[in-house]
């Protein structure tokens, strides 16, 4: 529906309650429900929010190193604003409708913080340029029988996986688990979040689900609500979903791979692919290629943006620890797929299942961009074999206070997305390393407590 049938099916069904969210810079939905009256009122002048939005954490615990807000601005007011063209209704909910908003204003104005809103800007460029870019997100997480309150009660220790053993693409598990497994197939496809894709992988209570691909913004709001979806319709069942990269060390990590490919503006070419090619791409992929490479060090925090993001990152566990690329090669960093003309892209391997879709999309497709604008040479060669091994071309920061120290000092980074995101972004990062630097761990309880 366009925006006028939208705003008419809201009128014309009397519905008076609309339930509508945006993202914030851990990609956590906040939002809240509003009257039919309050919806029609706001669309074009705004809904106020509390910018601590973008001032505290994931537990609510405001930030004391960012100028963006604080209590040296009193909190103020910001404006957000829903997107009509985001309208779809929660099928496990009533169907009451929902929406997507952001904090980018008619007049183009916007908070900095916003990931959104960063994300629509890089869409922006990529059009200017003649490109249509489309994007996808894969999804792996860990499901628990278990309640938030036994959670709380358990000190998140002992817990219970949906299923036990190492049970990867098996039939027999997820027909053991037929009500939720086809909950969240049907269920999210009503909610609009078409899934090509769903099955379990290897780890007690592990599924993965790939969802449809479509434009880049578009597949970042669904890989965002995706998460917060797939927990709502476990709860419905009695479950508890994680996307924690890695959750227990013993365990696989969960990742949240980004596929990508461009194309002319009609979506009738793969821009992406080349027969002529010995590995069937095209300069523009080499060179798209040749930007993620470059500029992956300067952005590492948006593909890996917690403490746990680099738990998964080490060498053996399904997930790359180096600047590296190889043709469907599942140890580098980044994959080339070429099996079709019309399936060839690239897939970035970096991002876990923890981060915040729209700026781990604008980061993969920014520097991508900036390999074409700069028509950089692919001058890295492809991996073959174990990526692991392939140090020539460098290796990614083993931690966050390293990967966000870099990006925080590095001119890419900031030509890519601007001062003011870049300090306010880093310097949340660099809170999150703190608060855990300052945290004392079972480890070291098990390891000191009596022996020194």
């Amino acid at each position: 529906m366009n925006n006028e049938q939208v705003i008419a099916y809201i009128k014309e069904n009397n519905i008076q309650k609309i339930k509508f969210a945006f993202a914030d810079t851990d990609g956590v939905l906040r939002g809240k429900i509003i009257s039919q009256k309050k919806l029609l009122d706001g669309l074009h002048t705004g809904y106020g929010f509390c910018d601590v939005v973008f001032g505290w954490d994931s537990s609510d615990t405001c930030y004391d190193n960012v100028n963006l807000t604080g209590w040296h601005t009193g909190y103020p007011d910001k404006l957000c604003y829903i997107d009509l063209s985001t309208f779809r209704t929660i099928p496990w909910q009533d169907d009451i409708p929902f929406f997507i908003a952001d904090f980018t204003g008619p007049n183009g104005n916007t908070v900095p913080a916003d990931p959104r809103s960063l994300l629509r800007k890089i869409q922006k460029q990529c059009s200017e340029m003649g490109y249509h870019a489309e994007f996808a997100q894969e999804f792996e997480w860990f499901n628990f029988l278990e309640t938030p309150q036994t959670l709380q009660q358990k000190d998140f220790a002992d817990l219970e996986p949906l299923t036990p053993g190492m049970f990867g693409y098996s039939v027999l598990r997820t027909s053991q688990n037929s009500g939720f497994y086809y909950d969240l197939f049907n269920l999210l496809t009503k909610f609009n979040i078409p899934v090509e894709g769903l099955h379990t992988e290897t780890g007690p209570g592990v599924y993965e689900a790939a969802i449809e691909h479509c434009e880049v913004l578009e597949a970042a709001d669904k890989a965002t609500l995706f998460k917060t979806a797939v927990k709502e319709i476990a709860s419905l069942n009695g479950i508890t979903a994680t996307f924690m990269a890695k959750w227990n060390e013993n365990l696989p990590g969960c990742s949240g791979h980004i596929h990508q490919s461009l194309w002319n503006r009609d979506l009738s070419e793969n821009l992406f692919y080349s027969g002529n090619d010995a590995n069937k791409m095209s300069e523009v992929h080499k060179q798209y290629l040749a930007g993620q490479l470059f500029c992956m060090p300067h952005l590492l925090p948006m593909y890996a943006p917690t403490i746990n993001s680099y738990k998964r990152l080490v060498e053996g566990a399904w997930a790359p620890t180096t600047i590296t690329w190889g043709i469907d090669n599942r140890t580098t960093a980044l994959r080339v797929i070429n099996t079709a003309p019309q399936y060839t892209r690239l897939e970035t391997r970096i991002p876990g299942s923890d981060t915040n879709p729209y700026l781990a999309m604008a980061a993969a497709l920014a520097s991508g961009l900036y390999g074409i604008k700069n028509k950089l040479e692919l001058d890295i060669k492809p991996t073959t074999g174990n990526g692991y091994q392939n140090k020539s071309s460098g290796q990614l920061a083993s931690n966050l206070f390293d990967a966000a120290t870099a990006m925080q000092q590095s001119a890419i980074a900031k030509e890519l997305f601007g001062n003011d995101f870049v300090e306010h972004f880093t310097q949340t990062r660099l809170w999150e390393h703190r608060q855990y630097a300052k945290s004392v761990s079972d480890w070291e309880l098990k390891r000191y407590f009596e022996i020194i």
